[in-house]
């Protein structure tokens, strides 16, 4: 397969697991020593590495779906990802620097959906094993507005 068949495999499953409720297997799309930020267009714009959420280990990942599943109290909803193309920026030394564009739509118990983020996926990926795994995502939201009840992975 091509690097851009699995770039588009990888961003499917990986917004299936979030929307089918399967967060356990979320952390599986990262390499072990990882990093993953959520953060706004702004703040990365400026460079600052403070994130909404921050993760740099798969087990960091874990543990915030155990948060989610055992500690957290929120209102249940559900996300329906929108993935756009990826598009390969670089690649050097077994690392593939990539770009790809989302929306989350957001359920509530109520039914009511609305647009709860969109941005760009920054990404590193290496195949590790024949399989593509993200070694760092940089989660940009394009407004400076986040709602407080940014409780499950984008």
């Amino acid at each position: 397969m091509s690097l851009l068949t699995d770039l588009i495999s990888l961003n499917a499953d990986y917004a299936a697991a979030i929307d089918d409720d399967r967060l356990e297997d979320w952390p599986l799309f990262f390499t072990p020593a990882c990093f993953y930020r959520i953060t706004t267009a702004q703040n990365h714009a400026r460079g600052l590495p403070v994130g909404l959420v921050y993760a740099d280990t798969r087990q960091m990942l874990a543990d915030r779906v155990l948060s989610l599943r055992k500690a957290n109290i929120f209102e249940r909803q559900s996300y329906r990802h929108l993935i756009g193309l990826p598009r390969v920026e670089a690649e050097a030394d077994g690392v593939a620097r990539v770009r790809t564009a989302f929306a989350a739509l957001r359920i509530m118990r109520g039914g009511a959906t609305e647009i709860f983020a969109s941005g760009n996926y920054l990404d590193e990926v290496v195949r590790v094993d024949g399989r593509l795994l993200l070694q760092r995502r940089d989660v940009v939201c394009d407004s400076p507005r986040i709602d407080t009840l940014l409780a499950l992975p984008l």
